[in-house]
């Protein structure tokens, strides 16, 4: 499989978001308020809708309970991204960015808000491994379609942050469909395999977390807790051994 088959789909997403970007930067300050705040308002609901619908894969995980891993997972390490410092390492390469390409508006908000948008959730992890495994980029063409619609409706309400958030994109997603075509015999089936349902059902509750913030609800320190994506992984090992 060539280099353009297993990154096809991450190519796409790079270009919808930059798309949506670009239209959602010349509509800044041209569209009324109240209408960039509902948009806003549908990318939230929309968010969240996804975190829990994935969030439901927990349930299909039952020997050891995948509810009570997600808990142990999330809770440890939202703790070790705090120790980490996570948040604000990535809140700081946003304002190295801005302060190197003079970004206007809330930059650093913008960058991470989208960052996070777009790279922690299932479809992402999923998409990723179905495009290096077998070339197959449908999950990511709907996750592009996602982010398309998301990048406009931020970069409208953030500004020049939004764009640089396809870095992101390009190295997360870019690496894991790269490594799933490499390693395919080592990477498990993504829709049965219990190790991927768990970090698909952690990656849901921590995007419901983000919809919360889209909302103005409550702002959730997301980033902290991106390592109990590896953690539940562990866990799950370790949970074998009582079952």
């Amino acid at each position: 499989m060539t280099f353009f088959e297993q990154t096809s789909g991450t190519l796409l997403n790079i270009v919808t978001v930059l798309a949506g970007s670009a239209l959602g930067l010349l509509a800044r300050g041209r569209l009324p308020e109240q209408v960039v705040i509902t948009v806003m308002q549908a990318i939230g609901l929309t968010t969240l809708f996804i975190g829990v619908d994935n969030a439901f894969d927990l349930g299909r995980v039952a020997r050891p309970p995948g509810v009570i891993l997600a808990l142990m997972a999330l809770a440890l390490g939202g703790a070790l991204g705090e120790w980490w410092r996570l948040e604000g390492r990535l809140e700081g390469v946003g304002d190295t960015l801005k302060r190197r390409f003079q970004g206007q508006g809330r930059f650093t908000e913008g960058f991470v808000a989208a960052s996070l948008l777009f790279c922690v959730g299932p479809l992402t992890l999923i998409g990723s491994i179905q495009n290096g495994l077998a070339g197959d980029p449908s999950f990511l063409v709907l996750k592009s379609t996602l982010d398309g619609f998301a990048a406009l409706a931020l970069s409208a309400t953030f500004g020049f942050g939004v764009v640089f958030s396809v870095l992101i994109i390009a190295l997360y997603q870019g690496s894991l469909s790269l490594f799933a075509g490499r390693f395919a015999a080592l990477v498990p089936d993504p829709a049965t395999d219990p190790r991927v349902l768990l970090v698909n059902g952690v990656g849901g509750l921590m995007i419901v977390g983000l919809g919360l913030g889209l909302l103005e609800i409550k702002r959730i320190r997301v980033a902290s807790m991106l390592p109990s994506l590896l953690l539940v992984v562990a866990l799950y090992y370790l949970g074998l051994n009582f079952y």
